[in-house]
């Protein structure tokens, strides 16, 4: 072997792992994730709305469960985590019950060959713990609805908490589902309201 190489290989050994595959801990028991209440499904008709991936602050762009302790200061909720981030579960959820709640068909960005007669987008702002109180979950979307070519454009603001009994992660994805179903019926509402 060259030195050249010899010494390229022994320095990238000394670094020690580049990647880690799953991260240094311990894997989680369990993952959690949320899921629409819909009903029954029912025909669908009527010009497709598209639904995207909401934006989300940093604290949401991860795996674990945000816990705002202070004003200024959030921790992470221990042995909690999702199986894909806060953003994905809720546009996927916030499309089914929008879906049901309006009757006309939801695409998604995946549906490339389909043009979306309206727009659904937001942030999503909150999808956590707050223990600032007594323990209740927060679930915050601001909506943006949008009629692309036309200049129509229409927003709101949507939230839901519910109170928690314990600080696990089981109990806290139980009440984010309830919170997230609430504020995306009421979306839908709004949007079935909407020209």
């Amino acid at each position: 072997m060259k030195p050249i190489a010899l010494f390229a290989a022994l320095l990238i050994a000394g670094c020690g792992p580049l990647v880690q595959i799953g991260g240094a801990g311990d894997p989680p028991d369990s993952l959690l994730t949320i899921q629409a209440q819909t009903g029954e499904p029912a025909a669908l008709t009527g010009k497709p709305l598209l639904v995207t991936v909401p934006s989300a602050p940093g604290a949401l762009r991860t795996l674990r469960i945000p816990v705002t302790t202070q004003t200024t200061e959030i921790a992470y909720l221990p042995k909690a985590n999702w199986v894909e981030q806060p953003v994905v579960l809720f546009q996927r959820l916030l499309g089914e019950v929008v879906q049901a709640r309006t009757g006309r068909p939801v695409i998604d960005e995946r549906n490339a060959d389909i043009a979306g007669a309206h727009r659904l987008s937001g942030r999503l702002l909150e999808f956590g713990l707050d223990v600032r109180g007594a323990p209740q979950v927060r679930v915050r979307y601001d909506a943006i609805l949008s009629a692309p070519g036309t200049g129509y454009v229409a927003s709101r603001s949507f939230e839901a908490t519910r109170p928690v009994g314990a600080e696990t992660g089981p109990a806290v994805a139980r009440a984010l589902n309830e919170a997230a179903n609430e504020v995306a019926a009421n979306v839908g509402d709004w949007a079935a309201s909407q020209p």
